[in-house]
């Protein structure tokens, strides 16, 4: 099902209208467990520029998740400078930082966290529970409308299926009209036509509102359907590719034993 939002965004005007929205410089996070420290993220540079949709690969443990963290303003860098925006937020307030994730970033879960006694509009309303309450009502359902569940509004999540629960999700990341959107493994817990779904509605959104999004998985055709590709391997980036360059190569990026940082290693695609 395909899904259309709003106008397409016109993105192809001169390079320099383009800007990095999210720069990260030689970021590092080191984690005490006990006597033991572990280095979840170890001097990573990146840069994503406004309205793209990128994807992170890696195997468990290989800094994904906390990239996604420390991207999402849950967590702070141990060392090494984050900028979204043009702002420098690695050494804000944990006050300061709420407020960003609030106005500016939207998440979508794995397992949808979904309240499952309130209805579909009363999940999605959740955010903005702290406000003055001024249109909840009108943005929930605008927001919902947005994934195409307006007329399941009142369901429980209950009474819906895997993909309705996670459009509603969705929906919930978008109710604040965030700039960014990040998404931790959105289409685990979905079968292949629901991950279908989910992945032809985030990228309407990308291409028709603008949204910069960034999705972790495991999952190779999830990730051959975003823009740009960033493998991550012991809380380093070891490949960064734009799709484009995948096709020209006729493989994908890959991560295994021995693979140095930066290092392309070709895996055909009807191998997968």
């Amino acid at each position: 099902m395909a899904h259309r939002v709003g106008a397409e965004i016109d993105r192809h005007g001169p390079w320099w209208y383009r800007m990095s929205l999210i720069r990260l410089e030689n970021v590092s996070k080191t984690y005490r467990m006990g006597d033991v420290e572990v280095g979840a993220l170890q001097g990573v540079s990146l840069d994503i520029d406004e309205g793209e949709i990128v994807s992170v690969m890696g195997p468990s443990g290989s800094g994904k998740s906390t990239l996604m963290n420390v991207v999402g303003c849950l967590d702070t860098p141990t060392s090494g400078r984050y900028e979204l925006n043009g702002h420098e937020v690695s050494s804000m307030s944990d006050n300061l930082l709420s407020e960003i994730r609030g106005r500016q970033i939207g998440f979508v879960f794995q397992t949808y966290n979904l309240l499952k006694r309130l209805s579909a509009r009363a999940n999605v309303e959740l955010p903005l529970v702290y406000g003055n309450g001024k249109g909840r009502r009108h943005r929930g359902l605008e927001a919902l409308e947005l994934v195409g569940l307006r007329d399941r509004s009142g369901h429980k999540p209950t009474e819906l299926s895997g993909g309705q629960q996670q459009r509603v999700g969705i929906a919930r990341a978008l109710v604040k009209r965030p700039s960014i959107l990040l998404a931790d493994e959105p289409t685990g817990n979905l079968d292949s036509a629901s991950s279908e779904e989910v992945m032809e509605l985030m990228m309407a959104l990308n291409r028709e509102r603008g949204i910069t999004v960034m999705i972790v998985t495991h999952e190779f055709d999830i990730a051959a359907a975003t823009d740009r590709i960033i493998s991550m391997l012991d809380g380093r980036v070891v490949g960064d590719s734009h799709r484009e360059d995948w096709v020209q190569a006729g493989g994908l990026w890959s991560i295994g034993p021995g693979v140095n940082p930066g290092q392309p290693v070709k895996t055909e695609l009807a191998d997968m």
